[in-house]
């Protein structure tokens, strides 16, 4: 299985542009998609370098939500896990 995650293009130059998610900018290939159909400000799901697929602004939105909440309730779990004694590291 592999994840993509959504991030938003901050500028495009030739076949490649600046994405960021969460304040962190990545450099990734857009020869995958139609270049002439995106625009800084439009969303991408970036895997490995590589946008895989414009996105609206809500889909994203919503996915990162998401990942919100699993980073929530991953901490969540560790701390159950640090109060029982039952931390695996």
């Amino acid at each position: 299985m592999c994840l993509s995650i959504p991030a938003k293009i901050e500028s495009i130059d030739g076949e490649t542009a600046v994405c960021s998610v969460g304040g962190t900018t990545y450099t990734a290939s857009i020869q995958m998609l139609d270049i002439n159909d995106l625009a800084p400000g439009d969303y991408v799901l970036l895997h490995t370098g590589f946008a895989l697929q414009k996105i609206s602004k809500e889909e994203a939105e919503a996915t990162l939500e998401l990942f919100d909440e699993f980073e929530t309730f991953n901490e969540k779990l560790d701390q159950e896990e640090i109060k029982s004694g039952q931390r695996i590291v």
